[in-house]
């Protein structure tokens, strides 16, 4: 398997004015303009190639030599540039070396290192494609560009694995991998210690084999005195659904419920690697939810880590179980802000579709800042409302609270209104409930895993602790 993280410094580098073919772009209000500037030979080859200067349109023009030629590319608007924005050259053109006729690559060489990636742990490649390197002017973002796409490729990596293969042990390992280069420490919770202080998320995981058992992985990094804030992901490796179980339709893509623990390593990678000056606590709660005759049941009561009594409505709601112990953890450290993430409703997935993390926050101007930090990055994210008046749905007869809904309405609030009565009344939190999923390619973004709302989140973190460079 190609480690896609290693290879990503290697495609984008500094112009020292190396060989190289060019790339022109061109946006429709420039492309008749262009076309009418070029000799007969191209205006004909480009006709054939049926290039109109539309977004991701590409062409291959022919030099002077027989041996040369270059590419023009179409883009949404010159002056412009969004990530995806190269991502289709990235995508189409020969290996090489490129660079821009003019202007500044930008935010579009995300795309351009995003566009490469490749998944091949379980297959051969017999047509493999060499790598599509692109020089830029602009030294000071290789760094910060290429660890971004690291990040991305890092949550992709993880949510493609299947679960066999990525079960809390490796999610633990790979937790334990993160740490060592920024000298983090990691704890892990298991066995007897989880059931006794982590109740949830050892009831969640425990009808799991014996190797797939579930646990609390944390790691700790940065001054001590420095601003806390604490970075949640939800580690469901595995959702059959439990004694509620799934279909199969509902099951098959369920080695990516993990999604939430791969966003907070990829967003912890991210800050430690930019230095942010926090002190990062991360939690993720580990599980798998398997079915046995140990398994936990509809109707169960279920102690929590916060005191609280949850009765079970549904199994297949353990998400929010697991979430509530880590976030209950987390607020006992005082941070100044709480994240998490969460593959957490498919009644998100239906108010906003698989490309907009639904987002809950207990406070206006925190969310109102994130919506700006993914409005920069072009990483949006849509605000639901964390309605109070439905938390009548989640009340039960005989304990604290109930774990689902009642009624089928709602369902993405209501699970956030259950995640709030974990989190301290006084601490600002942001829940964003993501698909960590692309079911159909997009240049630059493959179908299978995806970072969703990561980029966004990392922004926000720049700009709270001074840093956006």
């Amino acid at each position: 398997m190609t480690d896609f993280s290693d290879l990503l410094s290697d495609l984008l580098k500094a112009d020292n004015q190396q060989s190289a073919r060019s790339i022109q772009l061109v946006d429709a209000k420039g492309h008749d303009a262009w076309l009418a500037g070029q000799p007969a030979r191209v205006r004909a080859i480009v006709a054939a190639q049926k290039f109109r200067g539309k977004p991701h349109d590409i062409a291959i023009l022919p030099g002077d030599r027989d041996d040369e030629w270059s590419v023009v590319a179409g883009v949404a608007n010159i002056d412009a540039l969004g990530p995806w924005c190269l991502a289709r050259a990235a995508e189409s053109v020969p290996e090489g070396v490129y660079r821009l006729t003019e202007g500044s690559v930008g935010a579009a060489a995300l795309g351009w290192l995003t566009a490469q990636y490749r998944f091949d742990r379980y297959r051969r490649d017999d047509s493999p494609v060499g790598a599509r390197v692109l020089l830029t002017s602009d030294v000071a973002w290789i760094a910060p560009t290429v660890q971004l796409g690291q990040a991305v490729a890092l949550v992709r990596d993880l949510v493609n694995t299947p679960a066999a293969d990525m079960g809390p042990p490796d999610l633990e390992a790979a937790v334990e991998k993160l740490a060592a280069p920024f000298g983090a420490h990691v704890t892990t919770t298991r066995g007897d210690a989880l059931e006794q202080g982590y109740p949830m998320i050892h009831a969640v995981g425990k009808a799991a084999d014996k190797g797939f058992a579930p646990r609390l992985i944390e790691l700790h990094w940065g001054d001590p005195a420095a601003p806390r804030i604490a970075i949640v992901g939800k580690g469901i490796c595995f959702d059959s659904g439990g004694l509620d179980i799934k279909p199969s339709s509902g099951m098959r893509l369920m080695k990516k419920d993990m999604g939430g623990a791969a966003h907070a390593l990829a967003l912890a990678q991210l800050i430690m690697a930019a230095r942010l000056p926090v002190r990062l606590h991360l939690l993720i709660p580990a599980a798998e939810n398997a079915i046995a005759g140990n398994a936990f049941r509809p109707g169960d009561i279920l102690a929590s880590r916060k005191g609280l009594s949850i009765e079970i409505g549904n199994t297949d709601a353990e998400g929010r179980l697991v979430l509530g112990d880590a976030l209950t953890r987390a607020g006992e450290e005082k941070p100044e802000l709480i994240v998490d993430f969460a593959t957490l409703t498919g009644a998100a997935r239906v108010a906003v579709g698989p490309d907009l993390p639904a987002l809950f926050a207990n406070d206006d101007a925190l969310a109102a800042d994130m919506a700006a930090a993914g409005g920069e990055v072009d990483d949006p994210t849509w605000r639901l409302p964390l309605w109070d008046g439905y938390a009548d749905m989640l009340k039960s007869d005989i304990a604290d609270i109930n774990n689902a809904g009642e009624g089928g309405f709602a369902g993405a609030i209501t699970a956030a209104l259950f995640l709030k009565r974990f989190v301290p009344d006084d601490t600002p939190w942001l829940h964003l409930d993501t698909f960590a999923w692309r079911p159909a390619s997009k240049p630059g973004r493959p179908k299978g895993g995806e970072a969703l709302g990561l980029r966004a989140v990392f922004r926000l973190l720049q700009h709270r602790y001074g840093r956006t460079g």
